[in-house]
């Protein structure tokens, strides 16, 4: 099914070990280790374009938990994966515990400017959830937010003449309300045992987890 070439998870599993082994168990009560991401390098600043053609900047989400995930629309199978489970543990979120679910804003950034316009990412965002915001922008602008957030990509030939897929790590953070990061979401992790392996469950629980 994982058509799309993906660069290794190597760099998520390394990311947890900056705060050493990661925590377990999905009760809603406050964590009372510190966060798996806690003082890592990642994240920042950065100026970008929604699906409605508005300039959203880092400041715009000040005082929530921003759940992030990197990825692109012509992905053919990876991603939606991804984001479909991604959402889905953000719903059930919501249903269980809406206060704090209301305080997650939802984000995708895409690593495929070229393509996906702020049109293509209002159409696409909105198959997966209703508060999903879709941020593109120019090659220059998505390198740098990339590079903050430790997110390489590259393009890739296609199967037919001019097509092209995206490489990229496949990565979900959570990150707090003062934008510094807290920890991974699981996504899926198709044909591994990887100790984050994602499903719609297992983000709830990580979001009840980490979010206050």
């Amino acid at each position: 099914m994982n058509s799309t070439p993906h660069i290794a998870r190597s760099l998520a599993l390394a990311s947890l070990m900056l705060t050493g082994t990661m925590l377990t168990g999905c009760s809603g009560q406050p964590p009372v280790e510190p966060a798996p991401l806690e003082g890592a390098a990642i994240g920042g600043s950065f100026s970008l374009t929604d699906q409605t053609g508005r300039t959203v900047t880092d400041a715009d989400f000040n005082g929530r938990y921003r759940l992030i995930y990197f990825g692109y629309s012509f992905c053919p199978d990876v991603c939606p994966v991804d984001l479909n489970w991604l959402m889905l543990g953000l719903k059930q979120f919501e249903r269980s515990e809406p206060a704090r679910a209301a305080k997650i804003a939802p984000i995708m950034i895409t690593v495929d400017p070229e393509r996906d316009t702020p049109e293509v990412m209002a159409a696409y965002v909105r198959q997966f959830h209703p508060r999903l915001t879709g941020l593109t922008g120019s090659l220059d602008q998505i390198q740098q937010v990339a590079r903050k957030y430790a997110v390489s990509f590259q393009k890739q030939p296609g199967v037919t003449p001019g097509a092209y897929l995206v490489a990229h790590v496949q990565i979900a953070y959570l990150m707090g309300p003062d934008g510094k990061p807290v920890a991974l979401i699981p996504v899926d992790q198709i044909g591994t045992t990887e100790v984050n392996e994602g499903s719609p469950d297992k983000v709830a629980a990580e979001l009840a987890r980490w979010v206050r």
